[in-house]
């Protein structure tokens, strides 16, 4: 009888419960809270590392292909020796069929970037991860959540990627939440950080031919353009006009499909990592 052929998976077994707790993990329900859940990549390097290793939250949109993200981001994460974090924020959590209550932060009583920022302390918890300032990046809904989460925690962020969100938050004082951030203290507590914003390294990518309207039309509501591009554009003038640099990416052929631009938004990760002290 032949020996099991030895697999790269083979080679990290610690024990019979370890072995879940490197690679690609299983989906943890949050304790705090278990109507959500997160999946990780945990690199190899994290075995033998003295140091906290750099977390990567790769924020999903309204698919929730929160495994899809994790799986495409395995080679970037032992390459970068960097945790990767999806969060799973399911569909009809607070109101049977809501789909978009998480990207806007707070929805029915929930705050979402609350919950992620619960997800990061139990993670980081577990793992020997630096999860005082972590990079964000998210597409779609997930580049909604990433915006309008770095206005409120800008100061836990070390890098912020904003996909090609359908609806954007623009930094203004005199219009309200979501088009606007006129009430942002009373609805959350708290003030946008614009201070924070302008030391924090941003990109918003988009795809060259993410031009369809159907799912984003907002009849009668000054939304910053029609399509995605355009809206993305109109969100880059606003983050200017305060003083926010912005690294802006267009990518060449590609309509709204996330998994195509990540190649850039890894680029664009890899390089503020090597930055990272």
């Amino acid at each position: 009888m032949t020996s099991p052929q030895a697999t790269p998976d083979s080679a990290r077994v610690l024990d019979p419960t370890e072995f879940y707790y490197g690679g690609p993990t299983p989906f943890f329900a949050l304790q705090s809270d278990q109507r959500f859940s997160y999946c990780l990549y945990v690199p190899s390097a994290h075995r033998t590392s003295e140091t906290p290793l750099p977390l990567l939250v790769l924020m999903h949109g309204t698919q929730r292909t929160a495994e899809r993200y994790r799986n495409d981001y395995r080679e970037f994460a032992e390459q970068n020796d960097t945790i990767v974090l999806a969060p799973l924020f399911p569909a009809g959590i607070a109101q049977p069929g809501d789909l978009h209550g998480f990207k806007r932060l707070s929805f029915e009583g929930i705050r979402y970037d609350l919950i992620l920022l619960d997800i990061i302390a139990e993670v980081a918890a577990r793992f020997r991860v630096d999860a005082d300032r972590f990079y964000l990046h998210g597409f779609s809904g997930g580049g909604q959540f990433a915006h309008r989460f770095a206005y409120l925690h800008a100061d836990r962020l070390a890098a912020l990627s904003i996909g090609a969100p359908g609806r954007v938050t623009r930094i203004d004082p005199d219009v309200p939440w979501w088009l606007g951030t006129a009430d942002v203290r009373e609805l959350f507590g708290t003030d946008v950080q614009v201070e924070a914003l302008r030391k924090l390294p941003v990109q918003m990518i988009v795809g060259g031919e993410d031009k369809d309207t159907w799912e984003i039309a907002e009849p009668g509501i000054d939304a910053g353009g029609d399509t995605r591009i355009e809206r993305l554009i109109t969100l880059r003038k606003n983050f200017e006009s305060n003083g926010i640099d912005v690294q802006f990416d267009v990518v060449p052929g590609v309509a709204h499909r996330g998994l195509l631009i990540q190649p850039v938004v890894k680029d664009f990760i890899a390089g503020e990592l090597a930055r990272r002290p």
